[in-house]
């Protein structure tokens, strides 16, 4: 990663961590919308790359739950076809299920799932040493994997997962006078959020030479944190004569391959963790001349504010000042 020169200002560049030195063919974001990054590590084994707790903590519950039910049917089946493959005397019991293959089977198969879950109820009882080793070998596997998948269920259940949601387009309207980048989330669950923070970065191409530089500059807020979140947040970046944003109109953030990086932190008051929250505006998600709706509803009879969080990303036309974008 190639090192480029401190600032006038003597502090080195704030590259976030991404790299100052960006591919001219990159042309993809660096934050997706769901806080995701755009990057692929290669040259890892398989083992490396992937990581199964991971994925069992983030894929859906409807899928969670499919796979428990799958890894159930099938370690089942296989312990059947093993006490099967010890002969047919094996098991000792009543032939419940019929005779031939499928009956064999199927008195294996639940006997099988009597012992995985360590029920026995008595009924079918192994015969043998091959059969009794297979018994103490699934009733160990049963244990463990149990164990494994009620802790998995235990950290998927006690992960924090903020509700926070952003508004779809960030917008340039005017602010006292002059003009600002702003844009708009809420709390969507009823966990409270407190001492919730925002970071929020400008990432433009810079042309250097054969290759294209990217520039990372950190925006001041006008109110950079909050202490309590109960409603919506418009977050500000004032466009003053200090900001990177002066001057700038909507054709030079698409020239530039410009991306606004969100990074929020908060206090969860129902996990008592901290979660953080990540995002990005891409140029043409920047909406020029508009600002956001009014969604706190203050006149009620019982006297609470509502917020109507569906109309979060609602914007409308408004004037700019004349020349509070210019140099």
């Amino acid at each position: 990663m190639a090192v480029l020169p401190i600032p006038p200002t003597g502090r080195p560049p704030q590259d976030l961590g991404f790299g100052s030195v960006v591919s001219d063919a990159t042309r993809r974001r660096f934050l997706n919308r769901d806080g995701t990054f755009n990057v692929k590590r290669i040259g890892l084994g398989f083992a490396e790359s992937r990581s199964l707790y991971r994925y069992l903590l983030y894929v859906s519950w409807p899928g969670f739950i499919s796979l428990v039910v799958y890894w159930y049917l099938a370690t089942n089946a296989i312990f059947a076809l093993v006490y099967l493959a010890c002969g047919p005397a094996a098991l000792d019991g009543p032939e419940d299920y019929g005779v031939g293959w499928l009956g064999h089977f199927l008195s294996a198969y639940f006997f099988s799932v009597q012992t995985l879950a360590t029920i026995g109820y008595g009924r079918i009882s192994p015969v043998g040493i091959p059969a009794n080793l297979v018994v103490a070998i699934e009733s160990v596997v049963g244990l463990v994997t149990f164990a494994l998948i009620t802790g998995i269920a235990f950290a998927r259940f006690s992960r924090p997962r903020p509700g926070i949601r952003f508004s779809d387009y960030a917008v340039v309207a005017p602010y006292q006078g002059i003009s600002a980048f702003m844009f708009r989330l809420a709390n969507t669950r009823d966990s409270e959020l407190f001492d919730v923070s925002a970071e929020v970065a400008i990432a433009r191409r810079r042309a250097g030479g054969s290759i294209n530089e990217r520039q990372f500059e950190l925006l001041s807020l006008e109110r950079p944190s909050v202490t309590f979140f109960p409603l919506s947040w418009t977050v500000v970046h004032p466009i003053e004569a200090s900001s990177p944003m002066y001057g700038m109109t909507a054709e030079d953030l698409t020239g530039t391959d410009a991306e606004f990086v969100v990074r929020l932190t908060a206090y969860d008051e129902t996990t008592g963790q901290t979660v953080h929250v990540r995002s990005s505006y891409k140029a043409d998600e920047v909406k020029w001349g508009a600002k956001f709706v009014n969604i706190i509803d203050r006149d009620n009879a019982d006297g609470i504010i509502r917020v109507d969080v569906k109309r979060l990303d609602e914007i409308e036309p408004a004037a700019l000042p004349a020349g509070s974008l210019s140099r």
